[in-house]
């Protein structure tokens, strides 16, 4: 049986963001936190969309 990963989580994702911003977690957890609420998934969606940042 293969393991399946849970939907990315946008909601934990800025929670850890907003974490880290206000100093409440360190960047070592903050960033274990936004691997595991899917992180790399939404990066790699973005990149398949086409997606680019704007100024």
């Amino acid at each position: 049986m293969a393991f399946e990963a849970p939907a990315p989580d946008l909601n934990k994702l800025i929670a850890a963001w907003e974490e880290w911003e206000s100093g409440e977690q360190t960047p070592g957890k903050v960033m274990a936190t936004m691997k595991t609420a899917g992180l790399p998934q939404v990066l790699q969606q973005l990149i398949a969309s086409g997606w680019t940042p704007t100024a």
